[in-house]
């Protein structure tokens, strides 16, 4: 059989397509999950000041070991201006500024009296030989002002969004959250939870959408079921365009049946249906509808999930200007080895094993293997193996690379 198209090729043609969104500025603590669009650079320097990394004592290391007088006590969040001379210490907290004079921290762990009831005015032992610097957090020793903490085209997470507000960000420009419409069509769905009657199935697909979109940190603003009525269809899509969202993902209906609804009602406008050369996933469709970008995915859960991953996924977040688009891949060795289907690249749903930490293997989630109908078996994928058309089989022992989805 002849393909239009490799996953490559497609993906390069979708992404050559599509369109980053414009940027706008937020607060930071506003801005999780969302893309930067430009550097986020320090206007604080990290630490702000000469600080504790320890609960112990500010000292002078050249005065040796021995006794101090403590004259001072420092919790965190006081403003510096303490100082000790030759002799003494200061009671001092982790994160508190260093007193003037002080060269060095010892923890209380080195020093025999009890931490919490010294006072200024007691007297304090040394059990070691104070080190200079030790213990101290240099004022800049970790960013200085006018540093890059966040790179452009960098996703805001937990670590990202903490650093760039600890370096004084208090906005950041950002891609915004592409809005997607989704659409599954097919006289064969029902509501999930509603009675199933003859040749009849739950509509599943939306809700693997919603969490697909959701993970590519954009919004699913609507989810819409029709049958097969291209009237319906075309009704649908005249309002869902007037609302103008920043992509359309339509599942089923793709293929070259008697019932495709989605090529029949988008193949006129422009929308471009072919065959690409993987499995599952093969029939795939996109273009735009006033200027909206429209991908046809084909209608079964695993060639639905899969045509995600290769496709949609990486223009989402090509839209919020993620520098990375692809996920990471991983060499694994495969335990159990499974067939190929001839000149398609293979996208196998597999689960790994991780008994042993330094050697992970991988199998097929489920005996059924990559069939594309298998909706029950993606409950159990923790990741794809994605096989190039080249290999005929793949054996035990064999390596293969491996996108972890989980």
């Amino acid at each position: 059989m002849s393909f239009t198209r490799t996953v490559a090729e497609h993906r390069h043609a979708i992404l050559a397509a599509t369109t980053v969104l414009t940027a706008v500025r937020m607060p930071i603590t506003d801005a999780w999950g969302r893309t930067t669009a430009e550097p986020v650079v320090a206007t604080l320097e990290i630490p702000a000041f000469d600080n504790s990394a320890m609960d112990g004592y500010a000292v002078r290391a050249g005065d040796g070991g021995g006794q101090r007088t403590v004259v001072a006590d420092i919790p965190a969040g006081v403003a510096p201006g303490a100082s000790i001379g030759p002799g003494e210490a200061a009671r001092i907290m982790t994160g508190a500024p260093l007193p003037a004079g002080a060269d060095a921290i010892v923890p209380h762990e080195q020093t025999a009296e009890p931490f919490r009831d010294v006072a200024p005015g007691s007297l304090i032992h040394l059990d070691a030989q104070p080190t200079p610097a030790a213990h101290i957090r240099g004022q800049g020793d970790d960013v200085s002002v006018g540093d890059v903490v966040v790179a452009a085209g960098e996703r805001l997470g937990a670590l990202q969004r903490s650093a760039a507000a600890a370096a004084g960000a208090a906005s950041v420009l950002v891609r915004p959250a592409p809005r997607v419409v989704v659409i599954a069509s097919g006289d064969e769905l029902v509501t999930p939870g509603d009675p199933v009657g003859p040749g009849q199935i739950p509509e599943s697909n939306g809700l693997l959408l919603d969490g697909l979109v959701r993970g590519a940190d954009a919004v699913v603003t609507e989810l819409i079921r029709v049958g097969d009525d291209p009237a319906v269809l075309r009704r649908v899509l005249a309002r869902v365009e007037a609302d103008s969202p920043d992509a359309i993902v339509l599942t089923g209906g793709a293929s070259v049946g008697a019932y495709e609804v989605v090529r029949d009602v988008l193949e006129p406008t422009g929308v471009q249906f072919l065959t690409v050369a993987m499995q599952p996933g093969k029939p795939q469709g996109h273009g735009a509808i006033g200027g909206i970008p429209v991908f046809c995915l084909p209608g079964n859960p695993v060639s639905v999930a899969v045509s995600f991953e290769a496709f949609v996924r990486p223009a989402l977040l090509r839209m919020q200007g993620r520098r990375d688009v692809l996920r990471p891949v991983i060499r694994l060795r495969v335990s159990d080895g499974w067939r190929t289907p001839p000149a398609r690249e293979q996208f196998m749903p597999v689960a790994i094993d991780r008994s042993d930490p330094a050697a992970w293997t991988v199998r097929p989630a489920t005996a059924g293997g990559s069939g594309s109908h298998r909706a029950g078996a993606l409950a159990l994928a923790e990741a794809w193996a994605v096989v190039p058309a080249s290999v005929e089989e793949v054996a035990a022992g064999d390596l293969v690379d491996v996108m972890l989805v989980t």
